[in-house]
C-alpha cells in the first residue's frame, strides 16, 4: 500500500495472529512512528483482559498503531488510544451515511451506538504501551470495526450487544477502504494536535454514552454499582459518584477495573 507523509510504514496481511503484536515487533526493529498493519482476518485477536477478538474474514477493518510518544507525557499516553477511538468514529458515521453523533464511545474503549433500550458495540480500542518515561516510549493501538458483517451471521453468544456499520446503516453495504482512508485523514489532523499539545477532550468528552447513567464496575475484588457522573479528560477517569467522599465523587482509572457494564436501559439516562 501507499505510505503517506504522516504514515511512515503501511502495510496489509491476508491472516495474522494478531495486529498488535505485528505493530510491536515493527517498533522492536525500530520502525519509525506511525506505522500501520491492517489484516483481512486475525486469528489471535484480543480485547481488554485477554478477552478473544474475532470476526469472519472481510466483516471487520482490522488495523494497529504504532507510536513512539517521545512527544508526549507518559501520564497522557492514553489520549492515543483516546483519538483513535474519534477518528473511527468519525469515519465510520461519514462513511455509513449515518448522523453526527451516532456511534458513541463506552468508556474507556468501546465504540458503540445507542438507540432505545440498549447499546450495541461496534468497534473496540486495545491500547498498550511500554518504555513510557524511558528515551524509547512506545504504543501500540489496535481496533476492531465490524463494518460489512450481517446480523444474521453475529455469534448467537454476542448477536444483543453487537451490531456492524452495514445493519446501522440500513444494510448499506461498507468500502472498508474508503473507511481505512477516512479513519487516517481524520487521525492525521488529530495526532497532528495532541503533538501541538491540543487534546481534543470536549469531542471526547460529549460522546461519553456512560454519562448519568449507573454503570457496574467488575474489578477484582468484585462488582460495584456506581452511577458515572462523567469523564474527566485531564486524566482519561471516569467520575463517579462517591458519598463516602467529601466532594460526593471519585475518579476511577483504566487500570482499577476489568470491565464497565451499563446497568440500565438508555431511556432512564439522564
Amino acid at each position: 500500500m501507499p505510505v503517506t507523509g504522516f504514515l511512515a510504514r503501511r502495510e496489509r496481511f491476508a491472516r495474522v495472529g494478531s495486529t498488535n503484536d505485528v505493530v510491536r515487533a515493527w517498533l522492536d526493529e525500530g520502525t519509525p512512528e506511525v506505522c500501520l498493519a491492517l489484516a483481512d482476518e486475525q486469528t489471535a485477536g484480543r480485547g481488554r483482559e485477554g478477552r478473544s477478538w474475532l470476526a469472519p474474514p472481510g466483516a471487520a477493518l482490522l488495523l494497529s498503531l504504532g507510536f513512539r510518544p517521545t512527544w508526549l507525557d507518559p501520564a497522557d499516553a492514553w489520549r492515543l488510544a483516546a483519538i483513535v477511538a474519534l477518528a473511527m468514529a468519525e469515519a465510520g458515521e461519514g462513511v455509513a451515511e449515518l448522523p453526527s453523533g451516532t456511534i458513541r464511545l463506552k468508556w474507556p474503549n468501546d465504540l458503540v451506538v445507542a438507540t432505545t433500550g440498549t447499546v450495541r458495540k461496534v468497534a473496540g480500542v486495545l491500547g498498550e504501551t511500554e518504555g513510557l518515561g524511558t528515551e524509547d516510549p512506545r504504543a501500540v493501538v489496535g481496533i476492531g470495526v465490524n463494518t460489512d458483517w450481517d446480523a444474521v451471521d453475529f455469534p448467537p453468544a454476542l448477536a444483543s450487544s453487537m451490531t456492524s456499520l452495514r445493519e446501522v446503516g440500513g444494510g448499506r453495504r461498507i468500502d472498508g477502504e474508503r473507511l481505512l482512508d477516512a479513519f487516517v485523514e481524520r487521525l492525521e489532523l488529530l495526532i497532528g494536535s495532541l503533538r501541538g499539545g491540543r487534546f481534543a477532550g470536549a469531542a471526547w468528552t460529549d460522546l461519553q454514552v456512560t454519562t448519568g447513567r449507573m454503570v457496574r464496575l467488575e474489578t477484582g475484588a468484585g462488582d460495584v454499582l456506581v452511577r458515572a457522573l462523567g469523564v474527566d479528560a485531564a486524566t482519561g477517569a471516569l467520575v463517579v459518584a462517591d458519598t463516602a467522599a467529601a466532594s460526593g465523587e471519585r475518579r476511577v482509572l483504566v487500570g482499577e477495573i476489568r470491565h464497565v457494564r451499563l446497568d440500565e436501559p438508555i431511556s432512564a439516562a439522564v
